[in-house]
């Protein structure tokens, strides 16, 4: 049996889930993690970039492990790790920032989408590509899963480890995108791409009040009988067939398909729910604590190898 391919995920701890967080990134690792060598991290490093408050950073790390176990996730099937557990992700984001040029970084899509949205454009966030290619090359990774619209992010990497490699030698493995088809982009209550920092969410472990009052909001400026920006949204839930009866028998009701939508994401989302409220910190903490030892083992073997290549090992 072939050795199994290494896949590596993460989520920044900046705040409490949205659905566009589970069908964008948790639903599609939840489908392949266990085919995979898999690697799991929270990017909390990532996270300071945006979240100055401690309480919250903290919270948050305990909440998105949380997450990821109330959904589905086994800590025995994979390495779940915090970012700033293990240094060798800064060390190796340092040699990355020296190899890239200014103008190269000025061009990340991301970088520019934030800073439009009124995002301080702090040092951090314009050099984010680095450390995030870094988090990928320290583990050999192999595949990492993305929406079509995060194609740049490993273009980023693949352009890191290029520029190192050409450098010191063959020594860093190029990573390559798995683009999840049709869930790159999940739309939020007002059509556009579901984010926080557009405050178009709906709440993945939400109340049940919570998911009816982001429902209702959803922006219904359709030109037909069919609300889109509601059914793009339902439509993650159920089949096109599955819908079509609902919203031929209601047309123009937007009202009463939305109210249909929440009683689905209510079936949908309350398991979840339920199974996170039962996760203590002692169990997050436990987690992470051995995942950061197994991660270890393998990035320490790839930042000795790069220490000596670049000269900083006598």
């Amino acid at each position: 049996m072939s050795e199994k391919q290494r896949l590596l995920t993460g989520l920044q701890s900046s705040g409490d889930l949205h659905i566009g967080n589970y069908f964008g990134a948790l639903k599609p690792f939840l489908e392949m993690y266990e085919d995979y060598d898999s690697v799991l991290m929270v990017a909390d490093y990532h996270a300071l970039t945006s979240v100055r408050n401690p309480d919250v950073l903290r919270a948050n790390i305990y909440n998105v492990v949380r997450d990821y176990l109330a959904v589905g996730v086994d800590p025995d099937k994979v390495i779940m790790f915090r970012q700033s557990d293990n240094q060798d992700h800064m060390e190796l984001g340092w040699v990355f920032n020296c190899l890239v040029t200014v103008p190269f970084l000025m061009q990340a899509h991301a970088y520019k989408a934030k800073v439009d949205q009124g995002i301080e454009a702090n040092a951090g966030l314009f050099t984010y590509p680095m450390l995030q290619a870094a988090d990928i090359a320290l583990y050999n990774t192999d595949i990492v899963p993305v929406g079509e619209d995060q194609r740049q992010h490993l273009e980023y990497s693949r352009e890191a480890v290029g520029k190192f490699n050409r450098a010191y030698g063959e020594l860093l493995k190029a990573p390559q995108e798995k683009i999840i088809a049709g869930v790159g982009v999940v739309p939020g209550t007002d059509g556009q791409k579901m984010s926080k920092s557009y405050g178009n969410t709906i709440p993945l472990f939400g109340s049940t009040e919570a998911i009816e009052k982001a429902v209702m909001s959803i922006v219904t400026d359709s030109d037909g009988d069919r609300p889109e920006h509601v059914y793009a949204i339902h439509r993650l839930l159920k089949s096109e067939t599955e819908l079509a009866e609902l919203y031929e028998a209601s047309k123009g009701r937007y009202g009463d398909l939305k109210k249909a939508l929440v009683t689905d994401l209510e079936v949908f989302i309350e398991p979840m729910r339920d199974r996170r409220a039962q996760i203590t910190d002692a169990d997050v903490q436990r987690v992470l604590t051995e995942g950061a030892t197994k991660a270890k083992v393998i990035s320490n073997e790839t930042i000795n190898k790069v220490r000596q290549a670049v000269g900083i090992r006598l």
